[in-house]
């Protein structure tokens, strides 16, 4: 059916031969197949010859592998037979440059350069993954779960790298008395133990000097388990990451589910909320596989590990309790007291440690922290590094470890009093094996720097501008990366030399995704954006920055319509130096003469940049704003403080005060729009979703004044029931700091509502329950409100799938708008 409409949508604009000026609200929200899919994760082939890259197929969720040849322009889909012969992604070389392995469909293969012949390493329903070629060239190292095995090349043998064990080596243990008198008391019994040990050790000697044997399994006790695991180049180490066992992370809720296959209601576990238990302490084991022991690494010697970096937070709420009486007395206290006592987290209901003896710390072991991962070797195998980061999320230490000794040395220590980024925590060593380099947001801005194992440290980039995604090539003379050094909006990419010099830039496209640099190192495959266009694929030559486009994927209906292009402003601050970024919209026969009902867009997550030259996640939102400019709105989409992009200050403005600096923002924008865009102050609403649901809330119940009518997308309507990765960094716990949740909560506020609001919500969200909106809800009647609304979707959960929600929704929305501001 899609594809008939897009046939005949495409055969009317051919009749009329002019571009449309806007679209409907159907079609705004209806399945993004009509736009056109993005280019997703594209790659080099080993060869360097052809890019690959996956696009969604239209009516369907499968997504297809192409292939582009660069000879001859060809792009083809790889059908099942080609796909057997294919490379995959993220291929890594050996050191000689003469083989490349790479994992596809979850198993292992070798591609020989030379000849081109492909061995498959592994072939099994298990996921194979982290491919790496021993120092020597030798050997192929991958892993499966956290076990890791050994691929001998020339004898075409995989074998496992270690073995662990999660119990009580029964060797270990020591006699008991009455087991100590029978071997005194009795020789046979003496001799037959005798006979046992020296077996064990035979086997032993055998098995570590005779490379065709499995390993001998080490065992690391029963009171732990594996969290994460990373194999030296050289094959002899093993670093193991483990929690204990059992660990208790909190109550869960059960998520309800109304409309199932089966007909019955269903349920499935909630995740845990911030605070019922921090996430699990982790710790470090280091195994010789040649030696065949194991040592423990201490982490008592990192700078600050024994600080206690709440203390004043701690403080600060003791002392509010105090003023505020005994716990007796708290169902008169003020907002910010009941807040605690509400969700079970009274400030003295749980006694605190004034100084913690050794803060808990994690190790990020698996590529999940936003940059390469935390357990990084050299390529000789000679030195580890590990990114370990405290649980009260206001340290990250980069050390590296004395193998021979077991013992580690902080390399490079950062420390916020708010937070520690979850982006910006990239780092490696360079082809000297013993530089490190890494990410830091030491000087306001995430930057570049090397630093040689206890040397001085060296900044590779300086500037008001965010670097990321370096990449390291392969002869190790140039870091390439991403950055907004032109302005916080506009992305391309640069390269800077490992030995210092200028940054230069190689791409001007102003809105790179991401990029692949060719085996040869003299292109780059990048992908890019702009307001309208989805992410395409192109070729660029590092020498002279020539571009070769290879993609278009977007449909002709929606190349047809002619978009209004958003306007970049610089929103002067009431507040900060800095100015607010944001995205204005127009009418495209905009009169100066008349005032106009304005409406903000507040972008999700908060820690997110939407105000930017590429295509944004909030594709549909573009669309919509279109739609309420061609009726005459003027719509602000702001990058409002702790939006990312502008640095750590922006970045940790909300700490302990989220929805505060936020909309002083959001004011000020209004106050812009009524100075610079004939803004109507008078008929002023806004909207969001998640993080936009929030402020959305919060504007309305704080600013009543300012927004007249609100509609909160999957809102968060009270902190304390979010979960912990996120919440704890910017507000720390709500049993440490109930304070900063009572100020951040919706709910607090909830009174001051005056005007219109519309929550919308999907009945299965997983992210923001939908609780919070229910609670919300709940609030709103006893405190006798009149005009609110609650929109249930019982099939979605956090991010819509189905195009009929989406249109329900919006035209909720959009009546909202039209009716209170129109």
């Amino acid at each position: 059916m899609q594809r008939i409409w897009l046939a005949a949508f495409t055969a009317l604009l051919t009749l009329i031969g002019a571009p449309l000026r806007a679209t409907t609200l159907e079609q705004a929200m209806a399945d993004p197949d009509w736009i056109g899919p993005p280019v997703e994760r594209p790659y080099w082939s080993v060869d360097g010859r052809s890019v690959h890259y996956w696009l969604k197929r239209a009516g369907s969720p499968v997504r297809d592998l192409h292939r582009v040849g660069l000879a001859d322009g060809s792009d083809v889909v790889v059908d099942p037979a080609a796909m057997a012969t294919s490379d995959g992604a993220d291929a890594v070389p050996d050191r000689s440059g003469s083989r490349a392995a790479f994992v596809r469909n979850g198993d292992v293969f070798i591609r020989e350069l030379a000849s081109g012949r492909l061995t498959q390493v592994t072939r099994s329903p298990q996921v194979e993954s982290s491919p790496q070629f021993s120092a020597d060239g030798r050997a192929l190292h991958y892993r499966s779960g956290d076990d890791w095995f050994v691929y001998d090349i020339a004898a075409a043998v995989s074998t496992p790298a270690a073995e662990l064990r999660l119990q009580k080596d029964p060797q270990a243990k020591q006699p008991d008395a009455l087991e100590a008198q029978q071997l005194r008391y009795f020789a046979t019994l003496r001799q037959l133990k005798a006979d046992r040990e020296a077996r064990r050790q035979h086997v032993e000697t055998f098995t570590n000097g005779d490379p065709t044997r499995a390993p001998l399994p080490f065992y690391l006790g029963d009171a732990v388990q594996v969290q994460g695991s990373s194999l030296s180049p050289d094959g002899r180490w093993l670093l193991v990451v483990t929690s204990p066992k059992g660990y208790d992370a909190g109550k869960q809720g059960k998520l309800q589910r109304f409309v199932t296959e089966s007909g019955y209601e269903e349920q499935e576990d909630e995740r845990t909320r911030v605070g019922r238990n921090d996430p699990a302490p982790q710790s470090l084991l280091l195994l010789d596989l040649r030696g065949h022991s194991q040592r423990a690494l201490a982490m008592d010697t990192l700078p600050g590990i024994h600080d206690d970096p709440l203390k004043a937070v701690r403080e600060e709420n003791a002392r509010h309790a105090a003023q505020q009486g005994s716990a007796s007395d708290a169902a008169a206290a003020p907002a910010s007291t009941r807040a605690a006592t509400r969700t079970g987290t009274r400030v003295k209901a749980k006694a605190e440690p004034a100084e913690p003896s050794q803060r808990a710390v994690r190790i990020v072991s698996r590529g999940d922290d936003g940059g390469g991962g935390g357990i990084v070797w050299s390529e000789d195998g000679s030195q580890l590094a590990i990114q370990i980061r405290a649980i009260d999320n206001k340290d990250r230490w980069i050390v590296s470890v004395d193998l021979a000794k077991a013992t580690l040395r902080s390399e490079h220590r950062l420390t916020d009093p708010a937070w520690i980024n979850w982006n910006f925590n990239d780092f490696g060593w360079a082809r000297d094996n013993r530089t490190l380099w890494y990410l830091s947001e030491e000087s306001g801005y995430s930057q570049l720097y090397t630093r040689p194992i206890g040397g001085q440290a060296r900044a590779l980039t300086h500037g008001t501008f965010e670097v990321s995604s370096p990449l390291l090539s392969p002869d190790g003379r140039w870091f390439y990366l991403r950055a907004n050094v032109e302005a916080p909006y506009s992305y391309d990419l640069y390269r800077v030399a490992l030995d210092g010099g200028p940054l230069e830039r190689i791409t001007r496209f102003k809105a790179i995704n991401d990029f692949a640099l060719s085996p040869d190192r003299k292109r780059l495959a990048v992908s890019h954006s702009s307001a309208y266009v989805p992410a395409q694929l192109a070729v660029v030559e590092i020498a002279d920055g020539a571009v070769r486009e290879l993609t278009d994927t977007r449909s002709a209906p929606f190349k047809a319509i002619d978009w209004i292009q958003p306007q970049i402003v610089a929103v002067p601050s009431s507040h900060t130096k800095a100015p607010i970024y944001a995205k204005l919209y127009r009418p495209r026969d905009f009169d100066a003469t008349r005032k106009h009902p304005i409406v903000l867009f507040v972008h999700g997550a908060g820690y997110l940049q939407n105000v930017h030259l590429g295509y944004p996640s909030y594709f549909r939102e573009q669309m919509f704003h279109n739609l309420l400019a061609e009726e005459g709105f003027v719509v602000l989409d702001m990058d409002y403080r702790a939006s990312e992009g502008y640095g750590r200050d922006w970045r940790t403005a909300i700490y302990r005060n989220m929805g505060h600096p936020e909309l002083e923002d959001l004011i000020d924008g209004v106050h812009w729009l009524e100075q610079h865009a004939a803004g109507d102050p008078d008929r002023v609403g806004l909207y969001g979703g998640s993080y936009g649901g929030f402020m959305t809330l919060m504007a309305l119940f704080r600013a009543p004044e300012v927004f007249k009518a609100g509609a909160a997308l999957r809102p968060v309507t009270d902190w304390v029931q979010y979960n912990h990765e996120y919440t704890s960094n910017i507000l720390n716990t709500p049993q440490i700091d109930p304070l900063a949740y009572a100020r951040s909560s919706p709910l607090e506020f909830a009174d001051g509502l005056k005007g219109s609001l519309l929550i919308a919500h999907g009945m299965i969200d997983d992210n923001v329950l939908f609780e919070d909106s229910v609670r919300l809800y709940q609030k709103l009647i006893e405190l006798h409100k009149d005009d609110f609304e609650l929109a249930g979707y019982p099939l979605e959960r956090h991010g819509f799938v189905h195009a009929d929600s989406w249109l329900d929704e919006y035209k909720r929305v959009h009546r909202l708008l039209r009716t209170r501001l129109q």
